[in-house]
C-alpha cells in the first residue's frame, strides 16, 4: 500500500499519525485500531444476516451490493465461499498491520471511543439527510424489518467502505500519484471527489431510479466519508457510515405508525 493510501490524523502521509490523549487518536487511526474495532460488526453482520435476512425457503441472502461485488470477483478468480468478503476485510487490515510494523496493542476504551466518535461524525450527514428529506426522497426499505435494516446497516458500511474507501483510495493512489506523479494535493482530491462519484452511482445498481438529487445527496455523502478516511482512517468511516444508516433506519422505524 503505498503512503498516500496510508491515512492517518496527521493526514494522508504515511508517517505516524498525532497522538491524542492516551494516544486515542493514534491507535484508532491504525489498520489494527479498524480491525479489532470492525471485528464485531463483521460478527454481527454474518449472524444478522443468517437470522434476519435469510430466506429458508429459497435458500438466499438479502445482502448489500457492494458485498455481492466483493464475492462475485472473488469467484471471477477463482474462489469461492460465503464469508470471503468478510476475510478479506480481515485479510487486508491485518496485512497492512504487518506490513507496517506496528505494535500489537489495542484496548476496549479505544473501541468505546471509535463507536462514540463513529455515531458523532454520523450527526452532520445525518442531519443535512433530514433538512433534505423534502427534495431527496432516499430509499429506507420502507416496509422491511427494522432488524434487517439494522443488518444491511452494518454491512452497508464496512463493505461500501471497504470498496469506494479503502480499496477506492489504494487504485488511485497508484495511478496518480505512483504512476503519473500528480501532485499530491491534485491527487488527494480526485482520490476523495472520484469514489464520492462512484459511491452514488453505485446506489442505483438496485431498484431505485435515477435522479438528480439523490444523486447529489450521495456525492456530497461520499465526499464526506472520503475526507473522514483520508483524516481518520478506515475503521472510523466504517463505523460513521454504519452509525448514520442506522439512525435513518430507527428514526424511518419510529416514524412508522
Amino acid at each position: 500500500m503505498t503512503q498516500a493510501a496510508a491515512p492517518s490524523r496527521a493526514g494522508v502521509r504515511g508517517g505516524a499519525p498525532i497522538r491524542g490523549v492516551g494516544g486515542y487518536l493514534r491507535r484508532s487511526a491504525l489498520p489494527l485500531g479498524s480491525l479489532l474495532f470492525l471485528l464485531p460488526l463483521i460478527v454481527l453482520y454474518e449472524v444478522g444476516t443468517r437470522l434476519y435476512a435469510f430466506d429458508p425457503v429459497h435458500q438466499t441472502e438479502q445482502r448489500i451490493i457492494a458485498f455481492n461485488l466483493l464475492r462475485d470477483f472473488f469467484q471471477l478468480v477463482g474462489a469461492s465461499g460465503r464469508y470471503l468478503p468478510a476475510l478479506a476485510v480481515v485479510g487486508i487490515l491485518l496485512s497492512w498491520h504487518i506490513a507496517r510494523n506496528d505494535p500489537w496493542r489495542f484496548s476496549p476504551s479505544t473501541w468505546g471511543l471509535m463507536a462514540a466518535e463513529s455515531f458523532a461524525l454520523a450527526a452532520p450527514i445525518m442531519l443535512l439527510s433530514v433538512a433534505a428529506a423534502h427534495y431527496v426522497p432516499l430509499s429506507t426499505g420502507a416496509g422491511a424489518d427494522w432488524r434487517t435494516l439494522t443488518v444491511l446497516s452494518l454491512g452497508a458500511g464496512i463493505y461500501e467502505e471497504l470498496v469506494f474507501r479503502l480499496i477506492g483510495f489504494t487504485l488511485l493512489s497508484l495511478l496518480l500519484l505512483d504512476l503519473l506523479r500528480l501532485p499530491r494535493t491534485l491527487g488527494l482530491i480526485a482520490m476523495i471527489v472520484v469514489p464520492a462519484v462512484l459511491f452514488s452511482l453505485y446506489h442505483y445498481l438496485g431498484d431505485e431510479t435515477p435522479a438528480l438529487r439523490s444523486f447529489l445527496f450521495r456525492t456530497l455523502a461520499g465526499l464526506y466519508f472520503g475526507v473522514i478516511f483520508a483524516t481518520s482512517g478506515f475503521g472510523i468511516t466504517a463505523g460513521s457510515h454504519a452509525a448514520y444508516d442506522i439512525l435513518i433506519v430507527l428514526m424511518s422505524t419510529w416514524r412508522t405508525p
